[in-house]
């Protein structure tokens, strides 16, 4: 009996060991879960590192988070399929592509009342930038295979950008250049953001249909992500300088400028960490999140990053958007300090 009881302590200690020792090894963790109301669908979020907001695609809305008390102190209505949004904060203005009716709605970042409702010159926008060189918000029309650009200052069309396939999520490098995956086409667009031309394309394999984009312009490199891939690229020469294994159902990437890491957002329920080690990109880590957090953003003043998901029905997944009602959620990681 005694002999027992001492294997069972051992195994038991053994256990404890490996389950301390795998959460020594674990650099972030979920510190919160933002809980929102509604139950529509989600896709782009984004984070104004400036004002502390959280800006979350949702439904028919945008919903703004006070990232310091996990509350909403905003929602944006009518906002019809909506699928991104940017901000423009020199111009105190934010903009929401809306899918559904083929505009950009600009709302005033300090009210959160709408301005305007732009039309875009083609359907349905998808991503949406604003790229502080050129003063430009550019809207990524996926089904029309085109860009929209809109004046900042003006709020008025300037010009149409014509794509070789469908426009995905894009990034500036805020010097004159714009990037964009192409997503049917496993390409990425670079465009001037001044003669607003498109300058060149450049294959990404191994990613396949690139869906997020994000950028290091200390570096000069992009990361650009699909299912199960992440490919690093030299974002002045197109060069494929590293591809690495990441999970699957990815939609987003995000870059944190002061950790220097990109972040794949693995709708499988893992989140990718990237990192250079020793001048060579590695995937450092795959930490558990929830499955359907599949779009991110991230604060690169606290380094918090932030997933949208919900809890779905057994056997069921969010891309039947059949998840449990009232379960719809941000969750919130930090690095372990």
């Amino acid at each position: 009996m005694k002999k027992i009881s001492s294997i069972i302590y051992l195994s038991v200690f053994i256990t404890l060991s490996l389950s301390i020792s795998a959460q020594e090894k674990s650099s972030y963790k979920i510190i919160n879960r933002i809980h929102l109301d509604g139950d529509g669908g989600w896709d782009y979020l984004t984070m104004d590192d400036a004002a502390g907001l959280l800006y979350v695609s949702h439904g028919t809305v945008v919903q703004v988070v006070d990232v310091k008390t996990s509350k909403v102190i905003a929602t944006i209505d009518d906002t019809k399929g909506v699928h991104g949004i940017a901000i423009a904060s020199e111009f105190g203005k934010g903009y929401i592509s809306c899918g559904k009716d083929s505009t950009v709605v600009v709302f005033d970042i300090k009210t959160y009342k709408t301005l305007n409702r732009v039309k875009v010159n083609g359907s349905n926008p998808d991503a949406i930038l604003y790229d502080p060189f050129s003063k430009n918000v550019f809207a990524f029309n996926g089904r029309s295979k085109n860009v929209t650009v809109i004046d900042a200052k003006s709020d008025k069309v300037t010009g149409s950008i014509p794509v070789e396939g469908k426009p995905e999520f894009a990034a500036t490098d805020e010097k004159g250049k714009v990037y964009v995956n192409i997503e049917d086409k496993n390409k990425l667009c670079v465009i001037n953001s001044q003669t607003l031309k498109v300058e060149n394309s450049w294959p990404v394999a191994p990613v396949d249909e690139p869906s997020g984009l994000a950028i290091d312009n200390v570096s000069h490199r992009l990361f650009t992500v699909s299912d199960s891939h992440l490919a690093v690229i030299d974002a002045k020469t197109g060069t494929v300088i590293a591809s690495l294994t990441i999970g699957n159902r990815v939609d987003g990437v995000a870059f944190d400028t002061g950790l220097k890491r990109a972040y794949s957002a693995n709708g499988e329920g893992t989140m990718t960490v990237v990192g250079e080690v020793n001048g060579t990109y590695k995937v450092i880590e795959n930490v558990t999140t929830q499955k359907g957090a599949r779009t991110i953003a991230v604060d690169s003043k606290t380094h918090h990053i932030y997933l949208p998901t919900a809890e779905f029905r057994e056997g069921e997944s969010d891309k039947r958007r059949a998840m449990v009602p009232g379960t719809f959620m941000v969750l919130e990681i930090a690095p372990n300090p």
